[in-house]
């Protein structure tokens, strides 16, 4: 780097400035201050002052700061410089420490010194010293500046001191967007979202124009709320300004509307982006995934593969959930395989959705088996295993885990005994039950929920002990909800108490009346009682309400393609191969001496079609399938929206039985293993 030396200082000078604006490289700049050196420029602030501004641009800030330091006579314009460099390169408290020293040296400061030594004190947590500032900021001259004023209220509003932030933000002369925002940004750090929109919606009615970022901010808050008007109506004003919808502001939108079960328009937002990054993808896919949409969060993940993006934690989290819903076992272990196992092992989300995956397709042994190899384990994985161990019929275990978690030094929670209870129901543990329930008040200190005394109910229920069960709900501290009732309605199918039954009915219409399935319910019993009028008038009130009862419809996995099936559907490709699979199972069933039990139209009915169809329930379809398209010995994976009725859990145990398959049914109360003629619930369920 040669430099003329028979050129006068200020030719030296220029060309030296005009060397550091193009320097590329650290060493370029090194090269600069020795020749600064060798020519007698050291001392030039000026020439100082730019070779500063580049070192730091180049995040050198050691070196920055030695030659800071090595300069004799430092200025207010230097310090300026490495403050600000210091600041834009997170060095809080380096920043302060240069603050002081200005006021060691007494030098005059000005107004552009305060902005960046207050937002050191803001992202330092100093709140203190930035209170502290205040004064100062007013005895320099400085109470109308713009700049420091937003600085300070950024300060005031970071320390929760909202109403002196609202004084302040009342003096401040010319309020812009920056101190709106500064504002506005307080209140939600301190959890005012309302508040916040409310300030948002005041400052668009001043005619101040929003920047992307504070659009983020509100529409955060708004998430927070639930306040989906608000949030749409920021959508028209995006719109209405003539501001692009960038990335984020976007994505936020997503998120609201998937949290408020707005799937539809936040595929409409997702659709409109020009460019979507990993983060707009795995929300919406998880937003498919909590809103009951699994086939559809299935589908975009495989999309968002064939666009070459690379599925991040959330993104995999949302997938391995969608998979559980469905049942997709093998679509979930692929999906699994995209990432290493030792991300799964030691990222406490990404194992929980793998365990829970597992655990909800029937596979517990490998589930149980990524809960041993965890990295960590805390309260939510805890859960999980012990949910799924007590769901998939491995209650022993799941109370083994328990005691471990107490072992680990990790304090229970209400889900963690929902999980328990929930164990004793399926097996039948009534004194198991009963210690649990106790112990979650005397030992743990825990308050029960009304999920908590649903188990218990529905625990005696299934043991014959009505008595018992409607006097624990008679006894509870809070109103019994449709959980307690539907409860006891389990125990009265089971023992075919159709009185009571009646009475718990008409307890579920009046906190559901929405709900055909309790009408049918209702209009059954009264129909195998003979009472043809009162069963007529329930049908009538259907009617003229226009209510129709959830259909029962399956799913099984096939090579990663998920097929979905109605009762008495027929618009499978492979319909007649699988009706006459059906047909053939029936001969064999008949042979064997098996009748259609039919008597569980009267509870069941509800939950599929009546008795015309009832050896086409959509499991069996499934089944069926299962069977024609997959070789012997291979597991058949079944996964149903609504209860197993008592037919299709007679043949199912008869299929498994003749085929000499192992078959497994999730509904919506437990897993079902059909093995060699029996259940894993042995008939309890």
């Amino acid at each position: 780097m040669n430099i003329a030396t028979n050129t006068s200082s200020a030719s030296k000078a220029q060309q030296i400035k005009t060397l550091i604006s193009i320097a590329s490289t650290v060493n370029h700049l090194k090269h600069i201050h020795a020749s600064l050196i060798r020519h007698d420029l050291h001392h030039d602030t000026f020439l100082i002052n730019l070779l500063l501004k580049r070192t730091l641009f180049f995040r050198q800030n050691h070196y920055s700061f030695l030659l800071f330091s090595h300069t004799q006579f430092p200025n207010i314009f230097l310090y300026d410089t490495l403050i600000n460099g210091f600041v834009n390169n997170h060095l809080f408290h380096e920043t302060l420490g240069l603050f002081l020293s200005t006021r060691k040296h007494g030098l005059s400061l000005h107004g552009f010194t305060f902005p960046f030594v207050l937002k050191a004190c803001t992202r330092s947590q100093n709140l203190k010293l930035g209170i502290d500032l205040h004064s100062l900021v007013v005895k320099c001259g400085f109470s109308h500046d713009v700049c420091a004023m937003t600085s300070l209220l950024s300060v005031y509003s970071g320390s929760g001191r909202l109403d002196d932030a609202h004084k302040l933000f009342d003096e401040i002369p010319e309020r812009s967007v920056v101190s709106w925002t500064a504002f506005v940004s307080g209140y939600i750090s301190a959890g005012k979202h309302r508040e916040a929109i409310d300030l948002f919606r005041e400052m668009v009615e001043m005619g101040v124009r929003p920047d992307s970022y504070l659009i983020v901010r509100v529409l955060t808050a708004c998430v927070r709320v639930g306040d989906l008007d608000s949030a749409e109506w920021i959508d028209k004003l995006v719109e209405e300004i003539g501001m692009p919808k960038n990335c984020f502001v976007c994505t936020t939108l997503v998120n609201l509307y998937a949290k408020r079960g707005k799937m539809e328009k936040a595929r409409s937002v997702f659709d409109s982006m020009a460019e979507k990054d990993i983060v707009t993808w795995s929300t919406m896919i998880q937003g498919y995934a909590s809103n009951s949409l699994p086939k559809e969060g299935v589908e975009l993940f495989l999309q968002m593969l064939r666009e070459n993006l690379k599925p991040d934690q959330y993104s995999i989290v949302g997938f391995l959930s969608s998979c559980a819903s469905l049942g997709a076992l093998d679509l979930g272990e692929w999906g699994s395989s995209l990432i290493d196992r030792h991300e799964f092992l030691n990222n406490l989300v990404m194992g929980n959705a793998l365990i829970d995956m597992y655990a909800k397709c029937g596979a517990m042994a490998r589930g149980f088996q990524v809960f041993k190899d965890m990295k960590e384990r805390d309260r939510v994985i805890m859960n999980t295993a012990i949910t799924g161990l007590a769901k998939n019929g491995h209650v022993k275990l799941s109370f083994a885990v328990f005691g471990q978690t107490e072992k680990l030094g990790i304090s229970p929670d209400g889900y963690t005994f929902l999980g328990l209870l929930c164990g004793c129901v399926h097996a039948g543990l009534i004194q198991d039950g009963l210690r649990f329930f106790n112990a979650m008040s005397c030992i743990y200190s825990l308050k029960r929920t009304v999920e908590h005394y649903g188990c218990m109910v529905d625990l005696w229920g299934r043991a014959g002990l009505l008595g018992d069960a409607y006097r624990l709900i008679c006894d509870m501290p809070m109103k019994p909800n449709a959980i307690i009732w539907g409860a006891l309605l389990s125990g009265c199918r089971l023992v075919k108490e159709t009185r009571l039954a009646e009475r718990v009915l008409k307890e579920l219409i009046a906190l559901e009346p929405w709900n055909a399935g309790n009408y049918v319910q209702l209009s059954n019993i009264y129909s195998v009682g003979g009472r043809w009028d009162e069963a007529a008038e329930v049908r009538d009130t259907m009617n003229k309400k226009g209510m129709k009862k959830i259909p029962g419809f399956s799913w099984i996995e096939l090579k990663g393609t998920v097929h979905e099936f109605l009762a008495d559907d027929k618009s499978h490709p492979l319909s007649d191969k699988i009706y006459a699979k059906l047909e053939d199972l029936g001969n064999e069933m008949r042979l064997m001496g098996f009748v259609p039990t039919t008597e569980c139209v009267m509870f069941d009915v509800e939950e599929e079609e009546k008795e015309t169809v009832l050896g086409y329930h959509s499991e069996k379809l499934a089944v069926a399938f299962g069977l024609i398209s997959t070789v012997h010995g291979e597991v058949i994976r079944v996964v149903k929206n609504l209860r197993v009725c008592g037919d299709c859990h007679e043949v199912m145990k008869l299929i498994s039985k003749i085929t000499k398959r192992e078959i497994v049914v999730r509904d919506n109360n437990r897993f079902h293993c059909f093995t060699n003629g029996f259940c894993s619930c042995n008939d309890y369920w």
